[in-house]
């Protein structure tokens, strides 16, 4: 049995979750969150909590339990509280910088890189070299950072780069020199 997919999702008193088969809906304070469960569970309310419990106990059915119950605490954390990352921007003339919804970064390419970001997330930059991504679907806050942090991963020799708060970089010995 799953541990993880045993636990029931607790629901804080102002989310409110909708039930239909396997699509969820939850409703809060930030917003509203919809998905559609994998087949091999099922979802049932009781007593402000969400229980999750496998149909059968085929291989399916058990890597599925565990994540489906993720995925709809994740969804309840969402609405009540909201995700958040938080970026750093390392190097000489490296700097971010928001004009409208849309990220604007200079990391040493000829022109700026904008990024424009998806529905429900937003960019806040301090002091021009901290970016947090911030919004109530945890998949995409974290798929927009990750996209961020592309644009120019830090690399190991100097360590320039756009990485994730507290990333450690493994730094690698520049050329020996000649003797």
């Amino acid at each position: 049995m799953s541990r993880i997919g045993k636990r029931p999702v607790p629901i804080p008193d102002k989310v409110t979750v909708t039930l239909k088969g396997n699509h969820v809906t939850v409703k809060g304070p930030k917003g509203q969150l919809e998905r559609e469960l994998p087949e091999g569970v099922t979802v049932s309310q009781a007593d402000n909590t969400v229980i999750v419990e496998r149909v059968n106990e085929s291989r399916k059915s058990r890597e599925r339990h565990g994540l489906c119950r993720t995925l709809i605490a994740n969804m309840v954390e969402g609405v009540s509280n909201g995700y958040s990352k938080d970026l750093e921007i390392i190097g000489v003339g490296y700097r971010a910088a928001v004009k409208g919804k849309d990220l604007v970064l200079n990391v040493g390419y000829s022109n700026p890189v904008t990024i424009v970001p998806p529905d429900g997330i937003q960019f806040a930059v301090e002091k021009n070299t901290k970016v947090t991504v911030t919004g109530i679907n945890k998949e995409l806050v974290g798929n927009t950072a990750a996209t961020v942090r592309a644009t120019r991963p830090p690399e190991p020799y100097k360590g320039k780069g756009v990485r994730y708060s507290g990333e450690f970089i493994r730094r690698k010995a520049g050329k020996a020199g000649k003797k």
